[in-house]
């Protein structure tokens, strides 16, 4: 929580989508860019192919990343908490130390996304909800442009002091938000025209406003949801008020797909105090040969449930796009060797990216792939980088 009385220095930022292309992170942290909010997902439909790559050169840089959602209210909440949640923690996005995620509220016509008052403030509530009953992670953004914030969207309804606001105001001067004012206001998207070295072409730029600094906006001790029990005598569970069907499907052991599917829930962001609900009898995990997608579903989420790694689902059913999967689409899930550990490396004073890569038994070309590096020559002490 910001002190009062204080008014920091602003510390500027960017956020990035996979339209834009960095080439080098290292001069980006060098023109003070010191947070990037990288695009993840979208609905329950989309990953972006460049989020990996982004985030990897963002942290090797020392930029603290985090990750945004562009939210698609037609999919759901619990589908698109699962679909961001699901990539969000296989990038490290919700631990200790990452700049806090985003949940991104506009119309895309191009998608066919738009918003009512409604709609919007409802969806941003329950959002809120379900990513904390699902990860244990309080701190959240919540982005939209100025006529929302005025005409749609009503944050005393949902805003607590681990919610942070957002405002898309493009008038080129930092830090001025159009009149536009909230206890809880915290960054402001000045232009979405930026140049930035290392990075191509126009970029959306931010700024930290009022008594917020990057501190405020990086995650803390993050409390883990309560840890899986057995289901109660009887196998049903009662919904209390503020349940949510994500909160009680991780209270046990559960997944809240399997719930929906096990009670014939229509809407699983509509559950009842009083209602009860079935806790057995929902589809497990995928353990035989073949999986059939049910709605929501995402790659990695499927690969998680069967023990291996969305690239090996996508090799073994000749899927072109990872991210594009149907459901009733049969999926093949046997031969599925486990995910491989992943291992790291901390550059020691003297190392070259070349030495690193002999002694793991790998390529400079491969290692600088998979961390990002725009200069094979440029490492740092310290720096931890993944070995392939």
């Amino acid at each position: 929580m910001p002190r009062k009385g204080t008014t920091p220095m602003p510390e500027y930022g960017i956020d990035v989508s996979s339209w834009n292309s960095a080439y080098d992170w290292h001069a980006a942290r060098g023109n003070n860019i010191t947070y990037a909010s990288v695009k993840l997902t979208q609905g329950n439909y989309y990953l972006s192919p460049a989020a990996r790559e982004q985030v990897h050169g963002a942290r090797n840089a020392g930029i603290c990343a985090g990750g945004y959602h562009f939210a698609d209210h037609r999919n759901g909440v619990a589908a698109n908490v699962t679909t961001f949640v699901d990539t969000a923690r296989e990038l490290g996005l919700l631990d200790t130390g990452a700049f806090l995620p985003m949940l991104d509220v506009e119309d895309s016509p191009a998608d066919g996304i738009s918003w009512n008052a409604s709609t919007a403030n409802t969806f941003v509530s329950e959002w809120i909800r379900h990513l904390r009953d699902t990860t244990g992670v309080q701190q959240v953004a919540v982005y939209a442009n100025l006529s929302a914030w005025r005409a749609l969207l009503r944050p005393d309804e949902w805003c607590d002091d681990n919610v942070a606001l957002w405002l898309a105001l493009y008038n080129g001067d930092p830090g001025n938000t159009g009149g536009y004012t909230h206890p809880r206001l915290a960054l402001h998207q000045h232009t979405s025209q930026g140049r930035v070295p290392g990075i191509a072409g126009d970029v959306d730029r931010n700024v930290t406003v009022g008594p917020f600094s990057l501190d405020h906006l990086t995650l803390g001790t993050v409390t883990p949801p309560p840890a899986a029990g057995p289901p109660p005598d009887g196998d049903t569970y009662t919904v209390a008020p503020g349940d949510t069907l994500s909160g009680i499907a991780a209270r046990y052991g559960l997944d809240w797909r399997d719930l929906a599917r096990t009670n014939a829930l229509p809407n699983p962001d509509l559950i009842y105090p009083g209602q009860v609900l079935q806790l057995r009898g929902g589809a497990p995990a995928p353990d035989g040969a073949t999986y059939t997608v049910q709605p929501g579903d995402t790659l990695s989420a499927i690969a998680a449930r069967a023990g291996t790694t969305w690239q090996h689902l996508q090799q073994i059913n000749s899927i072109p796009d990872a991210n594009r999967i149907y459901p009733g689409q049969v999926l093949r899930v046997d031969g599925a060797a486990p995910a491989p550990a992943v291992r790291t490396y901390t550059v020691a004073p003297g190392d070259t990216l070349s030495g690193i890569a002999a002694r793991y038994g790998t390529t400079y070309q491969a290692l600088a792939a998979a961390n990002g590096i725009a200069n094979p020559d440029l490492i740092y002490p310290g720096q931890i980088l993944t070995i392939p």
